[in-house]
């Protein structure tokens, strides 16, 4: 469902990562490891359609995407409710129920999101995801802000998506408990300072 040709991203102009060229089929994970600034925030905007490669090409299936990234996309001034409402009739996904009890949130419905404490915020963030009925998800470090418990009810629902047929590429340095996952470590494809052909604004 995914697959990489000869990819290049940069990032503020300067390419970061060369050289990608893999394919994740349906069912399957992909985890991206490197150190800070190794370009797994650019390659997973990249991949988003948030900016364009550098060089080379990726295939997605059109509409297939669904991104978590470091923000939690959430309006403050919303209930939990309104805001999964809100995606869910953006994305014309499923209702938001499922979302709700996965994610362990039905006794915050009627909080705001302002009110909310930085884990609960990563929660409802996260259960965004199940509201798209998109079934490739692009994660950028989900389990920020989570305790361990919260950590593994969201493992739990990556592996059921998995299982589902859907399709993940991770940027996490947790053990998410996906044993038959591909790691790609960043690091040999990190590029020297090159000026790529056009400018973006993304910041890793």
């Amino acid at each position: 469902m995914l697959s990489l040709s000869n990819l290049a991203v940069a990032r503020g102009g300067v390419t970061v990562l060369r050289g990608l060229t893999l394919s994740v089929a349906t069912g399957q994970a992909l985890i991206l490891r490197g150190p800070n600034g190794s370009g797994k925030t650019t390659l997973l905007r990249t991949l988003a359609g948030l900016q364009p490669p550098a060089e080379g090409t990726y295939d997605l299936p059109p509409d297939s995407v669904a991104y978590a990234a470091h923000a939690d996309g959430l309006k403050t001034t919303l209930t939990v409710t309104e805001n999964l409402s809100f995606w869910s009739r953006i994305y014309g996904g499923p209702g938001i129920d499922n979302a709700l009890t996965a994610l362990n949130l039905t006794g915050l419905t009627r909080r705001r999101a302002g009110e909310l404490s930085a884990g609960q915020k990563r929660r409802l963030g996260l259960a965004r995801l199940l509201v798209t009925g998109r079934p490739v998800w692009l994660l950028d470090e989900p389990t920020v802000s989570l305790d361990v418990a919260s950590v593994a009810l969201f493992a739990d629902i990556l592996r059921g998506h998995l299982a589902g047929g859907g399709l993940a590429v991770i940027a996490t340095h947790v053990d998410l408990g996906l044993p038959e996952a591909t790691v790609l470590d960043l690091e040999p494809h990190r590029a020297r300072v090159i000026q790529s052909t056009g400018f973006d604004e993304a910041f890793a």
